[in-house]
């Protein structure tokens, strides 16, 4: 494939995304903040660790002070750190376990060669299930019958 293709192509990708976050009628400070809002009311109380066998399914931040990590598909803890900078821009993440265990003050998330380890202040395990739940009523749309005596014009 040619240099010019891939450009091609690259400018095309850029462009739909562009126009894509433009259709979103929700800014994207207030979607971030529903988010952290529907982890935090999907989160249990505070404990001190979590098993972690080294295996990080997903990841998602929710600011530079709170992180939520998937251990499984349906095993989530949301984590409230210190001392990160650029968390919401950071590629890649790493935890600090000992004995297969993160625990709260002693742990850290990793975010990179050149940045300072963010510690970890809070543990809370989320409920995946109702975090899902209220995911999905945000999302449910207000259906409405259509007015046929304006279309007939």
């Amino acid at each position: 494939m040619s240099v010019r293709k891939v450009w091609q192509r690259l400018g095309s990708g850029v462009v739909l995304a562009v126009l894509l976050a433009a259709c979103s009628s929700v800014p994207p400070a207030q979607r971030e903040g529903e988010r952290r809002a529907d982890y935090e009311a999907a989160a249990g109380p505070s404990q001190r660790s979590f098993r972690f066998f080294n295996n990080l399914w997903s990841w998602e931040p929710l600011g530079n002070d709170l992180l939520a990590v998937y251990t499984r598909p349906n095993e989530a803890w949301l984590l409230t750190v210190s001392g990160c900078t650029d968390l919401e821009y950071t590629n890649a993440i790493g935890l600090t376990s000992n004995i297969h265990e993160v625990s709260v003050g002693f742990d850290k998330v990793l975010t990179g060669r050149r940045d300072f380890p963010c510690f970890i202040t809070d543990i809370r395990p989320v409920d995946v299930k109702k975090l899902k739940a209220s995911q999905a009523q945000r999302r449910s749309i207000e259906e409405k019958p259509r007015d046929t005596a304006s279309q007939a014009r």
